[in-house]
Protein backbone atom coordinates (compact mmCIF):
# COMPACT_ATOMS: atom_id res chain seq x y z
CA UNK A 1 0.00 0.00 0.00
CA UNK A 2 1.03 3.60 -0.59
CA UNK A 3 -0.20 6.88 0.89
CA UNK A 4 -1.28 9.91 -1.10
CA UNK A 5 -2.86 13.24 -0.14
CA UNK A 6 -6.16 13.89 -1.92
CA UNK A 7 -7.53 17.41 -1.40
CA UNK A 8 -6.01 17.53 2.07
CA UNK A 9 -6.98 14.01 3.15
CA UNK A 10 -4.60 11.07 3.46
CA UNK A 11 -5.66 8.02 1.45
CA UNK A 12 -4.10 4.57 1.42
CA UNK A 13 -4.26 2.87 -1.97
CA UNK A 14 -2.67 -0.10 -3.69
CA UNK A 15 0.64 0.29 -5.43
CA UNK A 16 0.41 1.04 -9.15
CA UNK A 17 -3.10 2.47 -8.70
CA UNK A 18 -4.21 4.88 -11.40
CA UNK A 19 -5.69 8.34 -11.02
CA UNK A 20 -9.13 7.13 -12.17
CA UNK A 21 -9.38 4.64 -9.30
CA UNK A 22 -8.75 7.43 -6.79
CA UNK A 23 -11.13 10.05 -8.25
CA UNK A 24 -13.78 8.20 -10.30
CA UNK A 25 -16.20 11.11 -10.03
CA UNK A 26 -13.92 13.81 -11.42
CA UNK A 27 -15.86 16.02 -13.92
CA UNK A 28 -15.07 15.15 -17.53
CA UNK A 29 -12.20 17.14 -19.02
CA UNK A 30 -11.18 18.78 -15.74
CA UNK A 31 -7.46 18.82 -14.93
CA UNK A 32 -6.04 17.92 -11.53
CA UNK A 33 -2.79 19.08 -9.96
CA UNK A 34 -0.15 16.42 -9.33
CA UNK A 35 2.62 17.38 -6.91
CA UNK A 36 5.38 14.87 -6.36
CA UNK A 37 7.06 14.90 -2.94
CA UNK A 38 10.08 17.16 -2.94
CA UNK A 39 11.39 20.32 -1.36
CA UNK A 40 10.77 23.79 -2.68
CA UNK A 41 13.34 26.51 -3.00
CA UNK A 42 12.90 30.24 -3.08
CA UNK A 43 13.68 31.89 -6.40
CA UNK A 44 14.18 35.57 -7.14
CA UNK A 45 12.27 36.75 -10.22
CA UNK A 46 13.15 39.56 -12.61
CA UNK A 47 10.48 41.78 -11.06
CA UNK A 48 10.66 44.40 -8.30
CA UNK A 49 7.83 45.86 -6.23
CA UNK A 50 8.20 49.59 -5.67
CA UNK A 51 6.12 51.07 -2.86
CA UNK A 52 5.50 54.81 -3.04
CA UNK A 53 3.51 57.18 -0.86
CA UNK A 54 0.72 57.01 -3.45
CA UNK A 55 0.64 53.26 -4.15
CA UNK A 56 2.51 50.19 -5.34
CA UNK A 57 3.85 49.37 -8.79
CA UNK A 58 5.61 46.28 -10.07
CA UNK A 59 8.51 46.68 -12.49
CA UNK A 60 9.77 43.88 -14.70
CA UNK A 61 13.45 44.58 -15.24
CA UNK A 62 14.94 44.42 -18.72
CA UNK A 63 18.10 42.60 -17.70
CA UNK A 64 20.18 45.65 -16.85
CA UNK A 65 21.45 46.20 -13.32
CA UNK A 66 19.69 49.10 -11.63
CA UNK A 67 21.50 49.68 -8.36
CA UNK A 68 19.02 52.19 -6.96
CA UNK A 69 16.19 49.66 -7.32
CA UNK A 70 18.00 46.49 -6.33
CA UNK A 71 19.50 47.83 -3.09
CA UNK A 72 16.64 48.48 -0.62
CA UNK A 73 18.71 51.02 1.32
CA UNK A 74 19.01 53.19 -1.82
CA UNK A 75 15.25 53.77 -2.01
CA UNK A 76 15.56 56.84 0.23
CA UNK A 77 17.09 58.83 -2.63
CA UNK A 78 14.04 58.35 -4.86
CA UNK A 79 11.95 61.48 -4.28
CA UNK A 80 9.66 62.88 -6.97
CA UNK A 81 11.72 65.66 -8.56
CA UNK A 82 9.37 66.64 -11.36
CA UNK A 83 6.28 65.37 -13.18
CA UNK A 84 4.32 66.42 -16.26
CA UNK A 85 1.82 64.83 -18.63
CA UNK A 86 4.51 62.69 -20.24
CA UNK A 87 6.76 61.44 -17.43
CA UNK A 88 7.70 61.54 -13.76
CA UNK A 89 11.30 61.59 -12.46
CA UNK A 90 12.57 60.33 -9.08
CA UNK A 91 16.02 61.23 -7.74
CA UNK A 92 18.63 62.55 -7.96
CA UNK A 93 21.29 59.88 -7.37
CA UNK A 94 24.68 59.15 -8.93
CA UNK A 95 25.08 56.61 -11.73
CA UNK A 96 27.61 55.64 -14.40
CA UNK A 97 25.52 56.22 -17.53
CA UNK A 98 26.92 57.98 -20.57
CA UNK A 99 24.25 60.32 -21.96
CA UNK A 100 23.88 60.13 -25.74
CA UNK A 101 22.40 63.65 -26.04
CA UNK A 102 19.59 62.65 -28.44
CA UNK A 103 15.86 62.02 -28.15
CA UNK A 104 14.28 58.56 -27.97
CA UNK A 105 10.71 57.30 -28.35
CA UNK A 106 9.17 55.95 -25.12
CA UNK A 107 5.95 54.03 -24.43
CA UNK A 108 3.67 54.24 -21.40
CA UNK A 109 5.11 52.21 -18.54
CA UNK A 110 8.74 52.39 -19.69
CA UNK A 111 11.19 52.89 -16.81
CA UNK A 112 14.15 54.98 -17.95
CA UNK A 113 17.53 55.66 -16.41
CA UNK A 114 18.46 59.22 -17.40
CA UNK A 115 20.15 62.29 -15.99
CA UNK A 116 19.69 66.03 -15.66
CA UNK A 117 21.99 68.41 -17.55
CA UNK A 118 23.79 65.37 -19.02
CA UNK A 119 25.48 64.92 -15.62
CA UNK A 120 25.48 61.27 -14.37
CA UNK A 121 25.89 62.55 -10.81
CA UNK A 122 22.31 63.84 -10.98
CA UNK A 123 20.64 60.79 -12.45
CA UNK A 124 16.93 60.09 -12.28
CA UNK A 125 14.63 57.12 -12.58
CA UNK A 126 12.02 58.31 -15.06
CA UNK A 127 8.60 56.69 -15.52
CA UNK A 128 6.93 57.27 -18.90
CA UNK A 129 3.25 58.16 -18.42
CA UNK A 130 2.37 58.28 -22.11
CA UNK A 131 3.94 57.68 -25.51
CA UNK A 132 6.37 60.52 -26.21
CA UNK A 133 9.64 61.50 -27.86
CA UNK A 134 12.18 63.12 -25.52
CA UNK A 135 15.83 63.45 -24.52
CA UNK A 136 15.98 62.38 -20.88
CA UNK A 137 19.77 62.25 -20.74
CA UNK A 138 19.79 58.51 -21.33
CA UNK A 139 22.51 56.45 -22.95
CA UNK A 140 22.66 55.35 -26.59
CA UNK A 141 20.10 52.55 -26.05
CA UNK A 142 17.45 54.94 -24.75
CA UNK A 143 17.98 53.94 -21.14
CA UNK A 144 14.91 51.70 -20.74
CA UNK A 145 15.72 49.52 -17.75
CA UNK A 146 12.31 48.01 -17.15
CA UNK A 147 8.56 48.09 -17.70
CA UNK A 148 5.74 48.77 -15.24
CA UNK A 149 3.59 45.62 -15.42
CA UNK A 150 1.22 46.35 -12.57
CA UNK A 151 -0.08 49.54 -10.95
CA UNK A 152 0.17 51.83 -13.99
CA UNK A 153 -2.64 53.99 -12.62
CA UNK A 154 -0.27 55.06 -9.81
CA UNK A 155 1.90 56.85 -12.39
CA UNK A 156 -0.91 59.31 -13.05
CA UNK A 157 -1.50 60.08 -9.36
CA UNK A 158 2.03 61.09 -8.35
CA UNK A 159 2.32 64.69 -7.15
CA UNK A 160 4.81 66.96 -5.39
CA UNK A 161 6.03 65.39 -2.16
CA UNK A 162 5.65 61.77 -3.25
CA UNK A 163 8.59 59.46 -2.73
CA UNK A 164 9.60 55.81 -2.84
CA UNK A 165 9.35 54.18 0.59
CA UNK A 166 10.47 50.66 -0.22
CA UNK A 167 11.78 48.43 -3.01
CA UNK A 168 11.85 44.65 -2.78
CA UNK A 169 12.30 41.82 -5.24
CA UNK A 170 9.28 39.70 -6.17
CA UNK A 171 9.87 36.20 -4.86
CA UNK A 172 8.35 33.07 -6.35
CA UNK A 173 8.56 29.49 -5.23
CA UNK A 174 10.44 27.34 -7.70
CA UNK A 175 8.95 23.88 -7.34
CA UNK A 176 11.64 21.27 -7.94
CA UNK A 177 9.21 18.37 -7.74
CA UNK A 178 8.16 18.31 -11.42
CA UNK A 179 4.59 19.21 -10.52
CA UNK A 180 2.02 19.48 -13.31
CA UNK A 181 -1.66 19.31 -14.25
CA UNK A 182 -3.14 16.33 -16.05
CA UNK A 183 -6.40 14.84 -17.32
CA UNK A 184 -4.85 11.40 -17.87
CA UNK A 185 -6.98 8.85 -15.95
CA UNK A 186 -4.26 6.21 -16.38
CA UNK A 187 -1.56 8.17 -14.56
CA UNK A 188 0.12 5.83 -12.07
CA UNK A 189 0.21 7.32 -8.56
CA UNK A 190 3.32 7.36 -6.39
CA UNK A 191 3.79 7.28 -2.64
CA UNK A 192 3.60 10.73 -1.07
CA UNK A 193 1.92 12.43 -4.04
CA UNK A 194 -0.35 15.41 -3.41
CA UNK A 195 -3.42 15.47 -5.68
CA UNK A 196 -5.64 18.57 -5.88
CA UNK A 197 -8.84 18.06 -7.85
CA UNK A 198 -10.78 21.29 -7.48
CA UNK A 199 -10.75 24.99 -6.66
CA UNK A 200 -13.10 26.25 -3.97
CA UNK A 201 -13.92 29.95 -3.73
CA UNK A 202 -15.66 31.82 -0.93
CA UNK A 203 -17.63 34.70 -2.44
CA UNK A 204 -16.87 38.24 -1.30
CA UNK A 205 -19.30 39.28 1.42
CA UNK A 206 -20.38 35.76 2.37
CA UNK A 207 -19.72 33.78 5.52
CA UNK A 208 -22.13 31.37 7.21
CA UNK A 209 -22.38 33.82 10.11
CA UNK A 210 -22.71 37.11 8.22
CA UNK A 211 -23.62 38.30 4.73
CA UNK A 212 -22.81 41.70 3.26
CA UNK A 213 -23.82 42.96 -0.17
CA UNK A 214 -21.06 45.41 -1.08
CA UNK A 215 -20.16 43.24 -4.08
CA UNK A 216 -23.51 41.54 -4.77
CA UNK A 217 -23.71 42.49 -8.46
CA UNK A 218 -20.16 41.53 -9.39
CA UNK A 219 -20.39 38.31 -7.32
CA UNK A 220 -23.50 37.40 -9.32
CA UNK A 221 -21.43 37.79 -12.48
CA UNK A 222 -18.90 35.34 -11.02
CA UNK A 223 -21.68 32.85 -10.24
CA UNK A 224 -23.02 33.14 -13.79
CA UNK A 225 -19.57 32.81 -15.38
CA UNK A 226 -18.75 29.65 -13.41
CA UNK A 227 -22.23 28.14 -13.14
CA UNK A 228 -21.01 25.14 -15.14
CA UNK A 229 -18.64 24.31 -12.28
CA UNK A 230 -15.64 24.72 -14.55
CA UNK A 231 -13.03 27.50 -14.86
CA UNK A 232 -11.72 27.62 -18.44
CA UNK A 233 -8.12 28.86 -18.43
CA UNK A 234 -7.98 31.09 -21.49
CA UNK A 235 -4.81 32.86 -20.36
CA UNK A 236 -2.15 31.92 -17.82
CA UNK A 237 0.56 34.38 -16.74
CA UNK A 238 2.98 34.58 -13.84
CA UNK A 239 0.43 36.54 -11.79
CA UNK A 240 -3.00 35.17 -12.77
CA UNK A 241 -5.22 32.83 -14.75
CA UNK A 242 -8.17 34.20 -16.73
CA UNK A 243 -11.53 32.77 -17.79
CA UNK A 244 -12.61 34.75 -20.87
CA UNK A 245 -15.98 33.18 -21.61
CA UNK A 246 -17.99 36.23 -20.48
CA UNK A 247 -15.59 38.86 -21.82
CA UNK A 248 -17.66 41.69 -23.27
CA UNK A 249 -20.26 41.60 -20.48
CA UNK A 250 -20.79 44.76 -18.43
CA UNK A 251 -20.04 44.29 -14.71
CA UNK A 252 -20.64 46.83 -11.91
CA UNK A 253 -17.50 48.25 -10.31
CA UNK A 254 -18.03 47.61 -6.61
CA UNK A 255 -15.24 46.33 -4.37
CA UNK A 256 -11.64 47.41 -4.99
CA UNK A 257 -8.92 45.86 -2.85
CA UNK A 258 -5.33 44.64 -3.33
CA UNK A 259 -5.20 41.45 -5.35
CA UNK A 260 -3.40 38.92 -3.18
CA UNK A 261 -2.54 35.32 -3.95
CA UNK A 262 -5.84 33.47 -4.31
CA UNK A 263 -7.94 36.61 -4.81
CA UNK A 264 -10.70 36.29 -7.44
CA UNK A 265 -11.73 39.38 -9.38
CA UNK A 266 -13.89 40.31 -12.34
CA UNK A 267 -12.72 42.99 -14.75
CA UNK A 268 -15.09 45.97 -14.86
CA UNK A 269 -13.37 48.00 -17.57
CA UNK A 270 -10.90 47.68 -20.43
CA UNK A 271 -10.48 45.13 -23.22
CA UNK A 272 -11.23 42.05 -21.07
CA UNK A 273 -14.27 43.46 -19.25
CA UNK A 274 -16.33 40.61 -17.84
CA UNK A 275 -13.35 38.25 -17.52
CA UNK A 276 -12.82 36.30 -14.28
CA UNK A 277 -9.29 36.36 -12.80
CA UNK A 278 -7.70 34.21 -10.11
CA UNK A 279 -4.36 35.50 -8.84
CA UNK A 280 -1.25 33.39 -8.40
CA UNK A 281 0.79 36.23 -6.90
CA UNK A 282 0.24 39.53 -5.09
CA UNK A 283 -0.39 42.60 -7.25
CA UNK A 284 -1.80 46.04 -6.32
CA UNK A 285 -5.48 46.92 -6.56
CA UNK A 286 -6.85 48.25 -9.84
CA UNK A 287 -9.84 50.51 -10.56
CA UNK A 288 -10.70 48.12 -13.41
CA UNK A 289 -11.10 45.09 -11.11
CA UNK A 290 -13.70 44.25 -8.48
CA UNK A 291 -12.82 41.63 -5.88
CA UNK A 292 -15.48 38.89 -5.86
CA UNK A 293 -13.96 36.08 -3.82
CA UNK A 294 -11.03 34.24 -2.30
CA UNK A 295 -9.69 30.77 -3.03
CA UNK A 296 -10.01 28.70 0.15
CA UNK A 297 -8.92 25.38 -1.38
CA UNK A 298 -6.93 24.46 -4.46
CA UNK A 299 -4.41 27.30 -4.83
CA UNK A 300 -1.89 24.66 -5.97
CA UNK A 301 -4.15 23.83 -8.92
CA UNK A 302 -4.44 27.55 -9.74
CA UNK A 303 -0.64 27.96 -9.71
CA UNK A 304 0.02 24.94 -11.91
CA UNK A 305 -2.82 25.49 -14.41
CA UNK A 306 -1.87 26.13 -18.02
CA UNK A 307 -3.73 27.65 -20.93
CA UNK A 308 -6.46 25.33 -22.16
CA UNK A 309 -7.02 23.61 -18.81
CA UNK A 310 -10.49 23.21 -17.34
CA UNK A 311 -10.55 23.40 -13.54
CA UNK A 312 -13.36 21.94 -11.45
CA UNK A 313 -14.58 24.93 -9.43
CA UNK A 314 -17.07 25.37 -6.60
CA UNK A 315 -18.31 28.76 -5.42
CA UNK A 316 -19.78 29.22 -1.94
CA UNK A 317 -22.61 30.10 -1.79
CA UNK A 318 -24.19 28.47 -4.83
CA UNK A 319 -26.37 30.68 -6.98
CA UNK A 320 -30.05 31.32 -6.27
CA UNK A 321 -31.72 31.83 -9.65
CA UNK A 322 -35.37 30.87 -9.86
CA UNK A 323 -36.10 32.23 -13.34
CA UNK A 324 -37.28 29.53 -15.73
CA UNK A 325 -38.21 27.09 -12.99
CA UNK A 326 -41.74 25.69 -12.67
CA UNK A 327 -43.28 27.37 -9.64
CA UNK A 328 -43.51 24.16 -7.63
CA UNK A 329 -39.82 23.47 -8.19
CA UNK A 330 -38.93 27.07 -7.26
CA UNK A 331 -40.81 26.63 -3.96
CA UNK A 332 -38.70 23.57 -3.15
CA UNK A 333 -35.45 25.44 -3.92
CA UNK A 334 -36.48 28.36 -1.72
CA UNK A 335 -37.45 26.05 1.13
CA UNK A 336 -34.17 24.15 0.92
CA UNK A 337 -32.22 27.44 1.17
CA UNK A 338 -34.38 28.84 3.98
CA UNK A 339 -35.82 31.62 1.82
CA UNK A 340 -39.26 33.12 2.46
CA UNK A 341 -41.22 33.09 -0.77
CA UNK A 342 -43.73 35.68 -2.04
CA UNK A 343 -45.67 34.84 -5.23
CA UNK A 344 -47.81 37.09 -7.41
CA UNK A 345 -50.12 34.27 -8.57
CA UNK A 346 -49.95 30.73 -7.25
CA UNK A 347 -50.73 27.68 -9.35
CA UNK A 348 -49.34 24.36 -10.54
CA UNK A 349 -49.16 25.40 -14.19
CA UNK A 350 -47.01 28.50 -13.79
CA UNK A 351 -43.33 29.34 -14.37
CA UNK A 352 -41.11 31.95 -12.69
CA UNK A 353 -40.25 34.84 -15.04
CA UNK A 354 -38.92 37.44 -12.57
CA UNK A 355 -37.18 37.40 -9.19
CA UNK A 356 -36.53 40.20 -6.67
CA UNK A 357 -33.93 40.71 -5.35
CA UNK A 358 -32.06 39.64 -8.42
CA UNK A 359 -28.74 38.67 -6.85
CA UNK A 360 -27.87 35.69 -4.67
CA UNK A 361 -26.25 37.68 -1.87
CA UNK A 362 -29.20 40.08 -1.64
CA UNK A 363 -31.64 37.16 -1.41
CA UNK A 364 -29.55 35.45 1.26
CA UNK A 365 -29.13 38.69 3.18
CA UNK A 366 -32.88 39.42 3.20
CA UNK A 367 -33.82 35.72 3.56
CA UNK A 368 -36.71 36.36 1.18
CA UNK A 369 -37.57 36.64 -2.49
CA UNK A 370 -40.56 37.86 -4.48
CA UNK A 371 -41.28 36.18 -7.80
CA UNK A 372 -43.46 37.00 -10.77
CA UNK A 373 -44.94 34.06 -12.66
CA UNK A 374 -46.60 33.41 -15.99
CA UNK A 375 -48.76 30.49 -17.15
CA UNK A 376 -46.96 27.84 -19.18
CA UNK A 377 -48.99 28.74 -22.28
CA UNK A 378 -47.26 32.16 -22.36
CA UNK A 379 -43.74 30.71 -22.22
CA UNK A 380 -42.33 29.74 -25.60
CA UNK A 381 -39.65 27.09 -25.89
CA UNK A 382 -36.90 27.65 -28.45
CA UNK A 383 -33.81 25.79 -29.63
CA UNK A 384 -30.60 27.65 -30.56
CA UNK A 385 -28.07 26.54 -33.17
CA UNK A 386 -24.65 27.18 -31.61
CA UNK A 387 -22.93 24.93 -34.15
CA UNK A 388 -23.82 27.17 -37.12
CA UNK A 389 -24.24 30.57 -35.46
CA UNK A 390 -22.22 30.69 -32.22
CA UNK A 391 -21.65 34.46 -32.18
CA UNK A 392 -25.25 35.35 -33.02
CA UNK A 393 -26.62 32.89 -30.46
CA UNK A 394 -24.38 34.44 -27.83
CA UNK A 395 -25.72 37.91 -28.70
CA UNK A 396 -29.30 36.63 -28.55
CA UNK A 397 -28.75 35.12 -25.09
CA UNK A 398 -27.21 38.37 -23.84
CA UNK A 399 -30.04 40.64 -25.03
CA UNK A 400 -32.89 38.37 -23.85
CA UNK A 401 -31.44 37.35 -20.47
CA UNK A 402 -30.87 33.70 -21.40
CA UNK A 403 -27.16 34.19 -20.78
CA UNK A 404 -27.80 34.62 -17.05
CA UNK A 405 -31.09 32.78 -16.53
CA UNK A 406 -33.11 29.79 -17.71
CA UNK A 407 -35.89 32.13 -18.82
CA UNK A 408 -35.61 35.22 -20.99
CA UNK A 409 -37.95 37.83 -22.40
CA UNK A 410 -38.38 40.08 -25.40
CA UNK A 411 -41.13 42.55 -26.36
CA UNK A 412 -43.29 41.88 -29.40
CA UNK A 413 -42.74 44.70 -31.89
CA UNK A 414 -44.87 43.93 -34.96
CA UNK A 415 -47.15 41.07 -36.03
CA UNK A 416 -48.46 40.52 -39.56
CA UNK A 417 -49.63 37.44 -41.45
CA UNK A 418 -47.45 34.62 -40.08
CA UNK A 419 -44.49 36.86 -39.17
CA UNK A 420 -43.69 37.80 -35.56
CA UNK A 421 -41.07 40.48 -34.89
CA UNK A 422 -39.48 41.23 -31.52
CA UNK A 423 -37.29 44.14 -30.50
CA UNK A 424 -35.12 43.39 -27.45
CA UNK A 425 -32.95 46.21 -26.17
CA UNK A 426 -29.48 45.88 -27.64
CA UNK A 427 -26.42 47.89 -26.47
CA UNK A 428 -24.67 49.95 -29.15
CA UNK A 429 -21.40 48.17 -28.36
CA UNK A 430 -22.72 44.78 -29.50
CA UNK A 431 -21.90 43.83 -33.06
CA UNK A 432 -23.90 41.30 -35.09
CA UNK A 433 -21.76 40.08 -37.96
CA UNK A 434 -23.27 38.12 -40.88
CA UNK A 435 -23.39 34.47 -39.85
CA UNK A 436 -25.36 31.43 -41.01
CA UNK A 437 -27.21 33.47 -43.62
CA UNK A 438 -29.71 31.39 -45.70
CA UNK A 439 -29.07 30.88 -49.40
CA UNK A 440 -32.08 29.03 -50.85
CA UNK A 441 -35.03 28.69 -48.48
CA UNK A 442 -35.76 29.52 -44.86
CA UNK A 443 -37.77 26.74 -43.20
CA UNK A 444 -40.91 27.48 -41.24
CA UNK A 445 -40.51 28.28 -37.52
CA UNK A 446 -36.89 29.41 -38.04
CA UNK A 447 -35.67 31.96 -35.50
CA UNK A 448 -33.44 34.75 -36.84
CA UNK A 449 -31.77 38.02 -35.92
CA UNK A 450 -30.98 40.86 -38.34
CA UNK A 451 -27.25 41.47 -38.72
CA UNK A 452 -25.35 44.75 -38.95
CA UNK A 453 -25.59 44.93 -42.73
CA UNK A 454 -29.17 46.26 -42.34
CA UNK A 455 -30.61 49.26 -40.51
CA UNK A 456 -32.81 47.04 -38.36
CA UNK A 457 -29.86 45.24 -36.76
CA UNK A 458 -30.89 43.38 -33.60
CA UNK A 459 -34.49 42.75 -34.68
CA UNK A 460 -35.56 39.17 -33.88
CA UNK A 461 -38.13 37.38 -36.02
CA UNK A 462 -40.04 34.16 -36.61
CA UNK A 463 -41.93 33.21 -39.78
CA UNK A 464 -44.23 30.21 -39.45
CA UNK A 465 -44.05 29.25 -43.14
CA UNK A 466 -41.06 28.57 -45.37
CA UNK A 467 -39.87 31.38 -47.66
CA UNK A 468 -37.43 31.54 -50.59
CA UNK A 469 -37.08 35.34 -50.70
CA UNK A 470 -37.01 36.85 -47.20
CA UNK A 471 -35.81 35.75 -43.80
CA UNK A 472 -37.88 35.56 -40.58
CA UNK A 473 -37.23 39.28 -39.88
CA UNK A 474 -38.48 40.18 -43.38
CA UNK A 475 -34.96 41.13 -44.47
CA UNK A 476 -33.12 39.80 -47.53
CA UNK A 477 -31.08 36.65 -46.91
CA UNK A 478 -27.77 38.55 -46.66
CA UNK A 479 -29.15 40.54 -43.69
CA UNK A 480 -30.50 37.50 -41.87
CA UNK A 481 -28.67 35.32 -39.34
CA UNK A 482 -30.53 32.08 -38.60
CA UNK A 483 -29.98 31.28 -34.92
CA UNK A 484 -32.37 28.39 -34.26
CA UNK A 485 -36.04 27.48 -34.28
CA UNK A 486 -39.21 27.99 -32.26
CA UNK A 487 -40.63 24.78 -30.80
CA UNK A 488 -43.94 26.12 -29.46
CA UNK A 489 -45.26 27.69 -32.66
CA UNK A 490 -48.89 27.38 -31.55
CA UNK A 491 -48.22 29.72 -28.62
CA UNK A 492 -47.07 32.43 -31.04
CA UNK A 493 -50.59 32.79 -32.41
CA UNK A 494 -51.74 34.49 -29.21
CA UNK A 495 -48.88 37.04 -29.28
CA UNK A 496 -49.89 40.65 -29.88
CA UNK A 497 -47.87 43.82 -30.40
CA UNK A 498 -46.37 45.33 -27.23
CA UNK A 499 -46.76 42.02 -25.38
CA UNK A 500 -43.79 40.79 -23.38
CA UNK A 501 -42.98 37.29 -24.57
CA UNK A 502 -41.22 34.86 -22.24
CA UNK A 503 -38.86 32.26 -23.69
CA UNK A 504 -36.99 29.18 -22.49
CA UNK A 505 -34.10 27.51 -24.23
CA UNK A 506 -34.36 23.76 -24.74
CA UNK A 507 -30.93 22.20 -25.05
CA UNK A 508 -30.31 19.02 -27.01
Amino acid sequence: MIRVHLDGEIREISERSSLSTLIPGQPAGCAVAIIRPATQEQEKTASITVTTTTGEITIELAGREVDVLERPEAAGSLVLHWTDRYAAAFGPFPSEIRPARKPHLYERGNVILGCGGYDPKTSYLIFSKSRHLADHGADESGGVVGQVVSGKAVLDRWATGDRVTKTEPVISWADTSRSFTTTDPNLVLEDGMLIVTRVEVLAQGYTPERITTEAAGSVEHLLVALQSGKFAVGRATSTHILDQRLVGTDVPSQFKRPRREGTVTVRTGGPSVGGVYIYRADVPSSPAHSVVGQVVHGIELVKLAKEGDLLSTRIVPSRIDLLGLPLEEAKKVAAARGIAFAIDTDGADRIVVSQEPGTTLDVLSERSATVTTAPFEQVIDIELDDARAPMSCDVFRRITGLKEHDAGMMPAFFVFDDVYLFKPKIPTTIKIYPENCPTREVPGAALAITNDSRKGAGLVGVRLSANREFGPTSEPFEGTNIIGRVIDTDKLKSVKERYMVYIREVRK
